[in-house]
């Protein structure tokens, strides 16, 4: 999650930065509003909002917003037919409006309590109110507002933007093909946690990145405490542990649960338990994948498609939806 990274650097640099926000798009642009990333003084940077492009021209606003101290506000507009430089450049064709702040004083103080109410595992509200124009800015910081999915919300006079925790991903089964999932699932912005019974096998050095947890699955499922925002995969590829698992795991409404196997074996994990719409098998987008790393691309898709709310199929796939024979040929 680009937004928890850019707070986490904010704690951790002592160094003078400079927030840029995308706070206005029009037309076609590579980042949509709420996009961040965070500018250094010695020219490195956390996070982005275009390919590349942008980034480097940004920078060269830093030195003036660290002097002046004051927000400034860029506008590149990329909608003129007849322009090849920054629009051909990006591959958009729209405008963006892009906020830059001195991280100091009152903007400091806020983006370090997000981050702790992050931490508690709390969504929170950065409240900007523009006074004159982008040069004065006032902040706040609130309580999320429950029920709305919405991550940036902007009129003529304030611009509101809601820090959320990573979304939890457990992983149940620390094989080796768990190994290109967590990391996978990690540099997309998941939080990832290996649970598995077996110590040998939930290490730091397999799962670099990751937490690990190690007990039988009942123990587990009072270690974890699974919430409704949680998202499971279950691919221990030991049967009995995966229904223990499953089974239990099914008592919480959960965001998702994914079971790596055939549509035929995950429904005997199933069997005698209420089936939710949220839970997915054979687990992943059908791309045709073979072997751990494409499988882990088709989870991790999955995975992504679900936090958006652009997954298509949703809920228990069919034999052809998921590309399946009637026996549930595809074992992964």
């Amino acid at each position: 999650m680009e937004a928890y990274d850019i707070l986490e650097a904010v704690e951790r640099y002592v160094q003078p930065t400079v927030l840029a926000t995308v706070i206005h798009v029009e037309g076609h642009a590579y980042r949509k509003q709420g996009a961040m990333m965070l500018l250094m003084a010695d020219g490195s940077s956390v996070g982005s909002i275009s390919p590349g492009c942008l980034e480097a021209d940004l920078s060269g606003y830093v030195p003036l917003v660290e002097e002046s101290q004051k927000p400034q506000m860029v506008e590149y507009d990329m909608r003129p037919a007849d322009d090849f430089g920054w629009g051909e450049t990006i591959g958009c064709g729209g405008l963006i409006r892009i906020l830059l702040e001195p991280v100091t004083g009152e903007l400091l103080v806020h983006l370090l309590a997000a981050k702790a109410a992050l931490n508690r595992g709390e969504a929170v509200r950065l409240v900007r109110t523009f006074i004159e124009g982008y040069s004065d800015i006032r902040y706040s910081l609130c309580d999320a507002l429950e029920g709305s999915s919405a991550d940036c919300v902007s009129s003529s006079g304030s611009y509101v933007y809601t820090f959320r925790p990573k979304p939890r991903v457990v992983v149940f089964g620390a094989n080796d093909d768990a190994i290109p999932l967590a990391g996978l699932a990690l540099s997309s912005g998941f939080r990832v946690v290996i649970a598995d019974w077996r110590d040998a096998y939930c290490t730091a050095e397999r799962f670099p990145g990751a937490e690990t947890i190690a007990a039988f699955p009942g123990t587990l499922l009072e270690k974890l405490k699974l919430t409704a925002e949680d998202y499971v995969v279950v691919m221990s590829h030991q049967f009995d542990k995966d229904a223990e698992f499953v089974r239990g795991a099914v008592k919480t409404s959960l965001r998702y649960l994914g079971i790596m196997g055939s549509r035929v074996r995950s429904e005997k994990l199933l069997d005698g338990v209420e089936r939710p719409d949220w839970a997915h098998y054979p687990v992943g987008l059908r791309i045709g994948s073979e072997g751990p790393v494409e499988n882990a691309v088709s989870i991790v898709a999955e995975l992504i498609g679900i936090k958006r709310g652009v997954h298509a199929n949703g809920g228990r796939s069919s034999s052809v939806a998921s590309g399946l024979d009637v026996q549930g040929s595809r074992t992964w």
